[in-house]
């Protein structure tokens, strides 16, 4: 029976354990506009945030954003979160507002293999040739060879090389294992500016794939300046099956339609949330089956092998400018290995699942599975938006800031 995701998409549900103190930016789509509007989020109202910029991008570029935002006065309230709220997914009324991602200008870039357990999967998937009735004899294999003795090791260390010597001696050495105890992460770009999907909708997975997975994330937002000035939640869909078949197909495995999603909102750094949270943050994920099967897993930021702000660092510098700025997803221990179907094949998703990744400062981020060529296509991008805020008088000269 197919599951009901609108009971999930509860307000209480969705917003932070503590969202009365917390500063909530989010974009939401206003039929009578034809558009997308930046809004903070005080309660159950959705304030429009036009007045100080019409793009989460440039909001995020202020240089004293969160003053800015908590200094506003007036706001014009233009809907309700619950109704937003649930008025997001695909059965939704056209005619009323929805959620969006609460990213738009931004870059869409990603940080992947930063945590021992994934990397090792990911190696797995490399040795499986993507083959996931190949891949519990190569897990044990590596196991026996490493164990768990990659967690206590920093990326680029002396220690690393050692052990990358060791790996390369009994053929074991790989691509992901490179850039997850060298010295250089890999950052790669998720999906395009503007094409992530927020809470409530449907994510893609590609109609060939028959191993893929979830991947709960936090995802930093950050301005052109390469500071991290919020967070909010992420699933960056993948194909475990297309990515072990070989990395070049990386933008395959990761980039279809409506495969990233990223929500409820971004929660902007304060006295009461800041990057010590994100350091300190357990993330839960359960993905629930229409067929009565379920998976619940987690990821911890403690374990992560490279610090958030470090990526952000590898991400942004003299080398590679972000004018819009950009969001980063700072990858996840999460590799799930829990059966499906049969022994030995491990999980995969199968169309109607749903997914939903939270921890108590961001949230729920809550969306269903669906192929991705069944979801409606992605056509409201960067040039529509200049379109929509030049008709609404918002393109002006960037106002002057103290």
């Amino acid at each position: 029976m197919a599951l009901d995701i609108r009971s999930r998409l509860i307000s209480a549900a969705c917003v932070p354990r503590d969202a009365a103190d917390a500063l909530l930016v989010g974009r939401v789509w206003l039929p009578d506009r034809n558009g997308p509007v930046v809004v903070r989020i005080d309660g159950d109202d959705l304030l429009d945030l036009s007045g100080i910029a019409p793009t989460t991008s440039e909001l995020f570029d202020h240089p004293h954003v969160a003053r800015a935002i908590r200094d506003a006065r007036r706001l014009p309230r233009v809907g309700s979160l619950q109704q937003a709220l649930g008025n997001s997914h695909r059965e939704g009324e056209p005619q009323s507002p929805r959620l969006l991602a609460p990213c738009d200008l931004q870059a869409i870039k990603a940080a992947g293999v930063t945590f021992v357990a994934s990397m090792l999967e990911r190696v797995i998937e490399e040795q499986a040739c993507g083959d996931p009735a190949r891949a519990e004899a190569v897990r044990r294999r590596i196991a026996g060879v490493v164990g768990e003795n990659l967690r206590s090791v920093r990326p680029g260390s002396d220690e690393a090389a050692r052990v990358k010597d060791v790996l390369m001696s009994e053929g074991l050495w790989s691509q992901y294992l490179e850039v997850g105890i060298g010295p250089d992460a890999e950052i790669f770009t998720k999906a395009q500016p503007m094409s992530a999907v927020g809470t409530g909708a449907d994510v893609g997975i590609h109609r060939n794939s028959t191993w893929n997975n979830p991947e709960p994330e936090i995802v930093l937002a950050v301005n052109a300046r390469g500071e991290a000035v919020g967070a909010a939640l992420g699933n960056d869909v993948n194909l475990r099956d297309f990515e072990g078949r070989s990395a070049l197909l990386l933008g395959k495995a990761k980039d279809n339609n409506a495969s990233c999603a990223i929500g409820p909102f971004v929660r902007l750094f304060d006295d009461a949330f800041t990057i010590d949270t994100v350091r300190g943050a357990d993330l839960a994920l359960t993905v629930e089956g229409s067929d009565g099967f379920r998976l619940a897993g987690s990821s911890s930021i403690r374990q992560i092998s490279r610090d958030p702000l470090d990526l952000v660092g590898q991400a942004i510098g003299a080398n590679h400018q972000y004018p819009d700025g950009f969001v980063l997803f700072l990858g996840t221990m999460f590799a799930p290995t829990q059966d499906r179907h049969a022994p030995g094949l491990g999980f995969t998703h199968e169309v109607g699942d749903l997914v939903t990744i939270a921890t108590p400062s961001l949230g729920a981020l809550v969306n269903r599975v669906e192929y991705a060529d069944a979801i409606a296509p992605w056509t409201f991008g960067a040039s529509a938006l200049m379109r929509n805020l030049a008709a609404r008088g918002l393109l002006t000269p960037r106002r002057a800031v103290p």
